[in-house]
């Protein structure tokens, strides 16, 4: 069985400053499975996310007033 790879995938760098959360809080929100994460092919140290999935966890503006 094969992983299907969402084609937006971001660094984990660029979801943090979507979500304006710190460096602790997203390798949390990655080893709790909040936030699937895939290895990049070409440098296996580097985690990618879905940026559908990330912003999909940023609070609403109207759900927060």
């Amino acid at each position: 069985m094969s992983i299907v790879k969402p084609s937006d995938l971001i660094t984990v760098t660029e979801a943090r400053s979507l979500l304006g959360v710190s460096h602790t809080k997203m390798s949390q929100m990655v080893k709790k499975g909040v936030i699937r994460h895939f290895t990049n092919p070409l440098d296996g140290r580097v985690k990618l996310v879905s940026k559908a999935e990330v912003i999909a966890l940023i609070p609403r503006r109207s759900e927060a007033a």
